[in-house]
Parts: C-alpha cells; structure tokens; sequence
C-alpha cells in the first residue's frame, strides 16, 4: 500500500503551512507517501521543505502519478518473481545432439541464415509441433511429394536472399492437385525472376494444410542485445505483425509464471483467453512453448535471432508453420551469454550414501519450496535451533522462495533429493553458500533431515559446496556453528576447518582458505 496526496493552492490555507502539517505525521508513517504541490513557483518554498525531510514532492500530478505507478509496477515485479512456478504441465527432454548437429551441418556450410525447413527440425527437436513439411528441388519435385503427402498443401519459396515470401508471392496456400501445385511453383519463379532476379531458388517447401479456422496467429522469437544478451519475444503474429506492433519481451531463463506474465503483457492476450463463440486457447501449452524457446537459446549458443512465425494457437494447442534462425559462431557458452544466470544442470550429479542409497545432488530451484517446506517440517526442534539459532517452524512463502528462489552468480544452495526428479522428490538436506561481491569469502550454512544424521549425508554436501567455491576461485569459506552443535563442529573440524571462537564462547567461526 502507498499513499499519494496532492496539493491544490487556494486562498484559505497556504501551502506551505499544509506542507509542514504533513512532515511529522508522514515520517512516522511506514507507508512509502508520495506528494504533489501544485502551484508553479508560488509551490516551491512547499515543495523544498517536504523535500528537506526526504518526502518525494512533484510539480504535476503527472509526474507524481508517474512515479506512484512506477512503485506498483516494483512491487507487482517483486511479488511475481516470488511466485513457486509449478512443475511443467510435461516435461519434455530435448534432442540436443540432433539440434547441434543441425547447426554445427550449417555453421561448416558457411550459412548464417537457416531456412525454414532447418529451423523446424531444430524447434521439433525441443518438443515444438511442426506442420509436416518436406523439401523439393525443383518445381516438378514439389508436385510429386505433394502428391504422396496427400492435398490440400501449402507451398513456399526456398531463397537465401527471401526473408519475407509472402512479400514476393512466394506462397501459395490451399493447392488440391498435383497440377495446381505445378502451376503454382511455376508462378513463384516467374514471380521471383520479375521482382528479385538476383534471389536464387534453392527449392520448395511442401507442407500439409493445417485446418484450424478459430486459431489465432502468434510469434515467438529471439534476438541478441548487445547488452542483456539473448530476448524473448512474444506476440500477435502473422503478415501484419510489424503493423500491428503487439509484442512483450522478457529475459530467459523463463518458467511457467514468467512465460505466462510474458503473454498476459500483449494485447492478443484478451483475445486468446476466449469471447462469444471462440474458446480459450491453450494458454498453458503457448506458456510451455515459451519456456522450451528459453531452453533452447540456452543450450545453442550460435543462435543469434529466431524467428517462429506463424503458430496457431487455438483450443487444441500449439503448431509452428512457419520459423527462420540465424546463426554464427560464438566463443561463448549458452549461460555466459546471458543477463540472469540459467539453472546450472552441469552441477548436477549423484552420491552414495554409507547405506547404499543413491541420491541426487544439485542446484536448488524455485519449484522445490513446498519440498523445503517438508524438510523444515520433518526436522527435530533442536535441529532446526542448530541452523537457525532460533526454534521456530513458521515459515511463510516469503521467507520459503528466498531460500529457493537464488541468483546462481552470487549464491547457491544444492539440495539432496530422493525419488523421481519428475514428481515429490523428497529433500534430505541442503547446503548454501553465500559469495561477496568481490569473490573474496562465502558463508555457508547446512542441514540434514533428522533422520538421515550418521549417514554421511552432511560431508557429501560439505565436499559439493567446497568443490563448487573452489571452481569459481573463492578465497576462504566460513560459518558460524554453536558450540553445543557437536556433530557439526566434528564434521567441519574433519573436513579441515579452523575453529575460533574469537571472544564468544558459544558460536564458533570455522574458517577454510581455497585459495
């Protein structure tokens, strides 16, 4: 809540004696309280004394709503990067190897650009629905496949030197025959040789007719800013999409509350959740989309812009008819190119247990707050006070996706896990590590489900952290322990650390140099 007063000068009460009535009831507020002292110049001695005690005082209700909306706006952002995204509607696994291969086959070839053809095996590879779509070479070619593929059929135009078919006729949709898809080539390169004769015609792209008459035509894309890094772009698409200028963008890494925020700032929104007769369409699936885009530029560094436009959307999900990519070859890995550090799954790995068992370590991630919250629940009272210095099992969202929710350049939690990674995995401890700005030290913290103490749980986790702050050239790692912790204290002496109690007597600071 934020309170914004404004100010109208009149002849009964002069503005600055109003400006001092607000100061002291004001500063004591703990609401953020905005002002605006009308009145041009006569407003100024108000608005000075309000600025003096450090009340924003604007000129114009303009610019005081101005910044009272940029306020919501943080707030609204803040309170939607602490949602818990909720796991994929379906997890998808992608072809890496097929889609590197892909690009690694153009990048030998000496091609920037990839066609649509290429561009859709590399979308299908990440689990996008693709129109069935072949290649001919020639105008003949075109017509026999599609023959064998069965009609009505779409045909376009395969030039290097075409961004835009449809800007030269080199689309043809609805064909019935094998002689009308003749023709229609035909027509194409007639097209082409009066309008852009210098364009060469590698061949044709024969694809199936999709009916779906209540779909609406959408674009996803990427692009690089010198900046941020690879974009994620998504709006109403089509012929018309640069006329039409509905679009959204938003940094990847996406999950599924940030791709659906992403589609809620676009105006074709309104229209995809449904009106009279038109269902909704499958926000859901568009949002899984979107995600599997942010995979996709994170695991493929050489993909500079993508362009999937169109993709139906309606009721009965996602079809991508249409996409373009461009590439080039980069020195950069997929995470280094990026603004907001991508989960690091190349951290993940598994331990052995005293036991037998096998478990997963790896980094935290947002989804895992309500296993977090198990964790704290399954905790003994004592444990909890031992990595807390506090009882206490209430803890709230907030302080929940603070502990899941972490900038992987500046801390990281891995977590123990037990069960299929793709359901209710149970967490059986957590380590964390918190880095200063300049590298120099990090804090760390951990806990171990009651009752897995004595399993050897704790020193796999203590080795992982050590491992990891190591790698990225941390000087020294500390922690603070309770000196009644006597397991802890037996552990991190183990591993190496050094003990001092430097004057307290009851909390010792175990200190390990890396460096």
């Amino acid at each position: 809540m934020a309170i914004l007063a404004i100010h109208v000068p009149t002849a009964l009460l002069p503005g600055e004696d109003a400006a001092k009535a607000m100061i002291e009831p004001v500063s004591a507020s703990a609401l953020p309280v905005l002002t605006c002292w009308m009145g041009g110049v006569s407003a100024e001695p108000a608005r000075r004394l309000l600025a003096h005690a450090r009340i924003p005082a604007y000129a114009t209700p303009r610019a005081a709503i101005t910044a009272f909306m940029t306020l919501v706006r943080h707030r609204r952002t803040q309170n939607l990067l602490l949602q818990t995204p909720p796991s994929l509607s379906q997890e998808f696994t992608p072809d890496l190897k097929k889609a590197r291969s892909i690009l690694d086959a153009a990048l030998a070839d000496g091609r920037e650009v990839l066609g649509e053809v290429d561009a859709k095996s590399v979308l299908q590879a990440y689990g996008f629905t693709v129109v069935e779509t072949r290649v001919a070479g020639s105008a003949e070619e075109a017509s026999t496949l599609a023959e064998a593929m069965g009609f009505p059929v779409a045909l376009k135009l395969i030039s290097p030197e075409v961004t835009h078919k449809s800007d030269v006729g080199g689309v043809a949709l609805d064909l019935g025959s094998a002689a009308s898809v003749l023709a229609a080539a035909r027509g194409i390169e007639d097209r082409l040789a009066r309008h852009n004769p210098a364009a060469r015609i590698v061949g044709f792209s024969v694809q199936q007719m999709v009916r779906r008459p209540r779909a609406r035509e959408l674009i996803m894309g990427v692009a690089t800013d010198e900046t941020f890094g690879p974009v994620i772009l998504f709006g109403d698409g089509g012929t018309a999409v640069e006329v039409l200028a509905d679009k959204a963008i938003a940094l990847p890494p996406l999950n599924m509350v940030l791709a659906r925020d992403l589609i809620s700032r676009t105006r074709v929104f309104r229209l995809l959740r449904g009106y009279r007769d038109h269902p909704a369409a499958d926000l859901d699936a568009i949002a899984l989309n979107l995600v599997r885009l942010s995979q996709l530029v994170i695991d493929l560094p050489a993909i500079m812009e993508l362009d999937i436009n169109p993709m139906l959307a309606d009721a009965r999900g996602v079809m991508v008819l249409d996409a373009r990519m461009r590439i080039a070859t980069t020195t950069l890995s997929g995470p280094e190119r990026m603004a907001i550090r991508p989960y690091p799954k190349e951290l993940e790995e598994t331990t052995t247990l005293k036991s037998g068992e096998t478990l997963l370590l790896r980094p935290i991630r947002p989804e895992d707050e309500a296993a977090h919250q198990r964790l704290f629940e399954s905790m003994d009272p004592q444990d909890l006070y031992y990595r807390f210095f506090a009882y206490s099992r209430d803890f709230s969202h907030g302080h929940l996706a603070r502990f899941t929710q972490i900038d992987y350049d500046r801390e990281m939690a891995f977590v123990a896990v037990r069960g299929d990674p793709r359901r209710d995995a149970e967490t059986l401890g957590v380590v964390r590590a918190v880095t200063d700005a300049n590298n120099e030290q990090a804090e760390f913290s951990i806990m171990v489900r009651t009752d897995f103490h004595g399993h050897g749980l704790g020193a796999c986790l203590m080795r992982k952290i050590i491992a990891y702050c190591t790698a990225r050239g941390t000087r020294k790692l500390l922690g603070y322990i309770l000196r009644a912790n006597n397991a802890m204290l037996g552990l991190a002496g183990h591993i190496g650390f050094r003990l001092d109690y430097a004057g307290n007597e009851n909390v010792a600071i175990a200190t390990l140099e890396l460096r």
